[in-house]
């Protein structure tokens, strides 16, 4: 199009359009930015769910010992983070366990943490049995909503500089194994997130996970607070997930044995030389852990609303949409080991999250 006939076409157009209407358009105040609202109502509850979040103020514990003749690598602890650091931690726990091992692998315990390890010393060449009093879908790891992104995993005064180093090297191993796990079959997504910052700054640790993160301003987001920081998290469909790392363990040809165990003398009798240790909660009684505290958490689990294509988290609680229904919770209960949901915190719960809802400045 020439210099002259792109004149003229502007010159036409402003023929059309009227000076009162384009001073009008340029006064009207902006369109709040809108979004679907969750249907937080009794009448859609279709389970409620609590688990035992194996919490220790000085972060997880991925330690090598001996125990009689054999090797016992210990890869526990991990609070609300044990999904989300499954991956790295057990690379830690494999990689202290295989240096110089020949000969088949025990792993005790079959959520998140035993699976990923049972994985990976499989992928490094070796035969593995998974030994554990319960597998999916009836382990704490099943409760858990699935953020990827840290969360209940250590106090800042009780950890040292080198934990923290351990910390970022099972951050970062994570979440690049997660990044090529996302798919249908594994239940593995990314979602635009929506935080209430508080005008809490975060550390580089958390900060490295959180692309496209930018603060929002009022009319960009609807929620009925301040600050609102949006950023791209990746979401664990866990009941999915879990089932998608048994058939692989499985097809690679591990075993899978139900078996409990009270005390280190039944572990001493295993066969296998090498043990590695996944087993949460469990490891307090199994070990004498005292510094494990248990921390109950709450779900109440909707039906699923697909048109929920974002997550959030904020002082009401935390919303994760999945296909096998929305989540939302929660609670972390410190010192409370009884697994059970209780109807009153549920019933806050919803009503938390009801509130939020309804004061959105725009909903579709």
């Amino acid at each position: 199009m020439s210099g002259v006939a792109a004149a003229g076409g502007a010159l036409s157009l402003g023929a059309c359009v009227r000076e009162p209407m384009a001073s009008a358009s340029a006064s009207a105040p902006p369109t709040p930015f809108c979004l679907p609202a969750v249907l937080a109502e009794e009448g859609r509850v279709i389970r409620t769910l609590a688990g035992i979040r194996p919490y220790r103020d000085a972060g997880f514990v991925v330690r090598e010992e001996t125990l009689g003749t054999k090797r016992l690598v210990h890869n526990y602890g991990h609070g609300g983070a044990g999904i989300t650091l499954s991956w790295g931690s057990s690379m830690l726990a494999t990689r202290a366990g295989l240096g110089g091992h020949s000969g088949p692998v025990a792993v005790i315990g079959s959520g998140a943490l035993g699976l990923t390890t049972a994985k990976l010393v499989q992928e490094a060449g070796f035969k593995v049995t998974i030994y554990a009093a319960d597998f999916p879908p009836d382990t704490t790891s099943n409760v858990s909503g699935g953020q990827i992104h840290p969360a209940s995993l250590f106090r800042d005064s009780a950890v040292s500089d080198s934990w923290i180093a351990q910390f970022a090297a099972a951050m970062d191993y994570s979440y690049r194994r997660f990044q090529i796990s996302v798919g249908e079959d594994t239940g593995v997504r990314w979602l635009t997130t929506y935080d209430e910052t508080r005008g809490r700054g975060l550390p580089e640790i958390e900060t490295r996970m959180m692309p496209a993160a930018r603060i929002l301003s009022e009319g960009e987001h609807p929620f009925p607070v301040e600050t609102v920081r949006e950023w791209r998290g990746m979401y664990v469909e866990t009941g999915r997930w879990l089932e998608h790392l048994m058939r692989e363990v499985a097809i690679a040809g591990g075993r899978m044995i139900r078996r409990r165990f009270d005390t280190p003398a039944d572990l001493a009798e295993l066969p296998e030389t090498l043990i590695i240790n996944c087993t949460g909660f469990g490891a307090r009684d199994l070990f004498g852990d005292q510094e494990m505290v248990g921390a109950r958490g709450q779900l109440a689990i909707l039906l699923p609303q697909p048109e929920l294509n974002y997550a959030y988290r904020m002082r009401a609680g935390y919303m994760f949409p999945r296909p096998d229904g929305v989540i939302l919770g929660g609670t972390f209960e410190r010192g409370v080991t009884d697994p059970t949901a209780q109807p009153e915190d549920i019933a806050r719960i919803l009503s938390a999250h009801r509130e939020l809802s309804s004061a959105f400045a725009c909903s579709t």
